[in-house]
């Protein structure tokens, strides 16, 4: 039943995309467009199923919209998304820097009736995050919207948070989290360790951290975990540039696959004394940023172009801190193509903080292993 819900849904929320495409509104648009009504419409049912008081403010919910229509509709959702930008915690994140990009009236009815039309709340978790993750999967796929250097392929996900054994109990983070695919896996993998009640909370509500500097992503991110039922009261997930500053608070494991290449034009300049060497290198700057920010004992798999295994000057400082500090024990050399963005020559590099390097596993998948 459960798998069939899923199935169809997602063929309505992927069909009623074509449509919009037609219209010039790609998807990437719709999917945000579609979380933010989501959103609404699932704090519309808790109010009118449970009893639970709105955390919508009067006059920006649900029932606010459903009623109108053509340019009434339009000015009330931009209203709606306007103030909602502007809220705390969970709302904030999920709305954050939060426009409407569909700018016809009888696009936005079409995509608010297909909300309307389910009942998202008692619709079991997983169901309703597999839906959610179906779109992104697809989205991910999808060429045009540029989505792809957002997401990491689910089977080298797996493979990494198997590697690193995430144990509940533990602080888990993503410092370029994108949609929250470590994060949710890592989650997974947890879930079942334990019955305990104050592990389980601690699980769902702090044990995952991830970071983002795209508000589009860090919405994208937050409702898909919450939609699994983690962090409902704040998301786990903040819009803020984690190469910007010294980590706050240091945790047990990190799982990432971070941007390529030198750092943005416009972006502030990196000053972080904590740092072993300086670089506009992006991926030496995670690497340098995930070093810093595990605890001692602390474990990482870290996804990083080749350049990072051979570079001169600041990778070679890096490195030698790397192998002298950290126990560099595997590399996965992963085949060209395993991205939706072609080309890349990319390793998964496994450490361990607080002890040297010994030996080397190399993992060779470009050459039969």
């Amino acid at each position: 039943m459960a798998t069939n819900k899923e199935t169809s849904l997602t063929k309505k929320v992927w069909s009623l995309a074509t449509t919009l495409s037609g219209q010039g509104i790609g998807f990437t648009d719709y999917i945000t467009q579609l979380t933010y009504l989501l959103f609404l419409k699932m704090d519309d049912e808790n109010t009118e199923m449970f009893g639970e008081d709105s955390a919508i403010p009067e006059g920006y919910r649900w029932k606010d919209l459903i009623e109108l229509d053509g340019l009434d509709l339009i000015s009330q959702y931009e209203k709606t998304l306007d103030k909602l930008s502007k809220e705390e915690n969970l709302i904030g994140t999920i709305f954050v820097k939060a426009q409407n990009k569909i700018d016809k009236p009888v696009y936005l009815r079409k995509v608010i009736t297909l909300i309307d039309e389910e009942q998202w709340l008692v619709m079991e978790g997983d169901v309703k995050g597999a839906i959610y993750e179906g779109i992104l999967e697809k989205n991910g796929q999808d060429k045009k919207s540029g989505a792809g250097q957002y997401f990491t392929p689910r089977s080298l996900i797996s493979a990494m948070v198997d590697v690193t054994c995430p144990q509940i109990g533990e602080t888990v983070c993503d410092p370029a989290c994108g949609t929250g695919g470590f994060l949710m896996a890592a989650y997974d993998y947890m879930k079942n360790q334990s019955q305990d009640k104050a592990k389980r909370d601690f699980l769902r509500e702090e044990a995952l951290i991830g970071y983002d500097n795209t508000a589009l992503v860090v919405t994208l991110a937050s409702m898909n975990l919450y939609l699994h039922g983690i962090g409902t009261k704040r998301s786990p997930i903040l819009c803020e540039d984690s190469l910007e500053k010294q980590p706050q608070k240091l945790v047990d494991v990190i799982l990432a696959n971070p941007p390529f290449g030198t750092r943005p034009e416009g972006s502030v300049d990196i000053d972080r004394p904590d740092f072993y060497v300086e670089t506009k290198n992006n991926q030496l700057n995670f690497l340098q940023h995930i070093m810093v920010m595990l605890k001692n004992t602390g474990r990482a798999a870290v996804v990083l172009p080749d350049n990072v295994l051979f570079e001169g000057g600041a990778g070679e400082t890096i490195r030698k801190e790397l192998l002298k500090n950290y126990n560099l024990h595997t590399i996965l050399r992963l085949p060209t193509g395993i991205f939706y963005a072609q080309g890349v020559k990319a390793n998964v590099l496994f450490f361990k903080k607080g002890e040297p390097t010994k030996d080397v596993w190399y993992y060779d998948y470009r050459t039969g292993i």
